[in-house]
C-alpha cells in the first residue's frame, strides 16, 4: 500500500505486453496505434503511452488537444493523432503540439487551413467518413471522397490518412459491422492506387480482435493495451493483462449485533452477529455507489461482500461472526489476490456498464503507482 489509504497499481509491463501481442497480430504489416486518451482509460496518459511504445506502438492518438499538448511535452518525437472535434483555440493547441488532426467536413477544413499558416509544419490530416458510427464524418462516400480529394490537391496541407470507425464491433457476429467493413474496403484499393502512403485504418480493439481484414494499414486499439477485454468478458481468453490493480486496506473491525446497520441509510442490516470491516475508499474515489450491497473485496485471499451504502470515503464489507481479518489488512477492489479475482468487467456487468467506466472513473484523488 505504500502507506496510503487507496492507491491504483498499474503494471507497465502488462501494458507493454499487451501491445506487443496486438502488434504481432496484425496482417500484412499494419502498423499499431495506441489510444491513450481520457488518461490512458484511467491508467496515466503518460507512462502507458511509454509502455505502448515500447511494445510496438508506432502512433499515439488521444481525443483532445490538451491531451496531444501533454504529451508532446513528454514525448517530442511520437507520432500523435488527435481524433476528437476541435475549436478554433483547440485546434491551434493540437497544431502546435505538431499532431495530425481529422476532419469530417468542409468548413473545418477550411478553418484548419486558415491556421495553417501559424502551424509549426504543414498540418497532417486523416479525412474521415462515417460508414455507420453516426457521429463525426460525412456520411456519404462521395463527399467524403471529396474533401479527400480537396485535401489532397492543397498545397499547404498534408493528405495522411482515412478513416472510420466501428459501431457494433464489440457484439460477435453483427451484421452492422460486416456492413461497415464492407464499406470501407470498397474503396480501399483505389485510394491506395490514387494516393500511395495514405494510411488507411478502422479498427478498434474489438476488431483488431476478431477481424483480419480490418487492420488496412493501422489499427486503434484503447481498451486491450490495458489488458480490458473489449467483449465485457475475461481478457485472458485474448491474451490479454490486465494492468490496473485498485487496493485499499481494512482501516478497523468491528461487532455487529444482529438489526444493526453499517453505512448511511441503514440499506443493510445485520440478520445475525457479525464484524465488519471498514475501508477508507469509496465514490469520491471512483468505486461507485451503486455497487453498494452489489460486490466483493478482496482480503486475504478470500472474497467479502460490501454491505451498506458506499459512502463519498468509506465503504463496509461483512466478515462474518469469527472474523480472520485484522486492521491493517490489505484490500484489492481490482485485480488479483491468491487464487481469487475481481475484474473490471465483473463491476462494469453487476452496473450494467462497460469495463471502460469503471478504469476511466477512478478519481484523481487515487494515486497511481507504476511497477514493471
Amino acid at each position: 500500500m505504500s502507506g496510503r489509504r487507496a492507491v491504483a497499481v498499474v503494471d507497465l509491463g502488462a501494458v507493454e505486453r499487451n501491445c506487443a501481442r496486438l502488434a504481432s497480430a496484425l496482417e500484412g504489416g499494419a502498423r499499431l496505434c495506441a489510444v491513450v486518451k481520457a488518461d490512458g482509460y484511467g491508467h496515466g496518459a503518460v507512462e502507458c503511452a511509454r509502455a505502448a511504445l515500447a511494445g510496438g506502438a508506432s502512433w499515439l492518438a488521444v481525443a483532445t488537444a490538451a491531451e496531444a499538448a501533454d504529451l508532446r511535452a513528454a514525448l517530442p518525437d511520437a507520432r500523435l493523432f488527435v481524433m476528437g472535434a476541435l475549436t478554433p483555440e483547440e485546434l491551434d493547441v493540437a497544431l502546435q503540439a505538431d499532431a495530425d488532426i481529422a476532419v469530417w467536413r468542409q468548413a473545418f477544413y477550411d478553418l484548419v487551413r486558415e491556421r495553417a499558416g501559424a502551424a509549426p509544419a504543414p498540418p497532417r490530416l486523416h479525412v474521415k467518413w462515417d460508414t455507420g458510427m453516426g457521429r463525426l464524418g460525412e456520411r456519404e462516400a462521395g463527399r467524403a471522397l471529396e474533401l479527400l480529394a480537396a485535401v489532397s490537391a492543397a498545397g499547404d496541407v498534408e493528405l495522411t490518412g482515412f478513416w472510420t470507425h466501428f459501431a457494433t464491433a464489440d457484439e460477435p457476429g453483427s451484421e452492422f459491422f460486416a456492413e461497415q467493413l464492407a464499406r470501407f474496403a470498397s474503396v480501399a484499393p483505389r485510394l491506395r492506387e490514387e494516393h500511395p502512403g495514405l494510411v488507411l485504418h478502422a479498427a478498434n480493439s474489438a476488431a483488431t480482435l476478431i477481424a483480419r481484414a480490418s487492420h488496412f494499414d493501422m489499427v486503434r486499439c484503447g481498451i486491450a493495451i490495458y489488458g480490458l477485454d473489449p467483449f465485457q468478458e475475461d481478457p485472458a481468453a485474448h491474451g490479454l493483462e490486465p494492468a490496473l490493480a485498485l487496493h485499499s486496506y481494512v482501516a478497523d473491525v468491528k461487532g455487529l449485533e444482529a438489526g444493526e446497520s453499517a453505512g448511511y441509510g441503514r440499506s443493510w442490516r445485520a440478520r445475525e452477529a457479525t464484524h465488519v470491516g471498514v475501508l477508507p475508499i469509496g465514490y469520491g474515489d471512483g468505486v461507485r455507489r451503486a455497487l453498494s450491497n452489489d460486490a466483493d473485496v478482496l482480503v486475504d485471499g478470500a472474497r467479502y461482500p460490501i454491505v451498506g451504502t458506499i459512502s463519498m470515503d468509506n465503504l463496509t464489507i461483512d466478515l462474518g461472526r469469527d472474523p480472520i481479518v485484522t486492521p491493517g489488512a490489505g484490500a484489492v477492489l481490482i485485480g488479483a489476490l491468491g487464487d481469487e479475482r475481481i475484474l473490471a468487467e465483473e463491476l462494469a456487468r453487476r452496473l450494467g456498464t462497460i469495463n471502460y467506466e469503471i478504469t476511466c472513473g477512478l478519481s484523481a484523488r487515487v494515486p497511481r503507482e507504476y511497477v514493471r
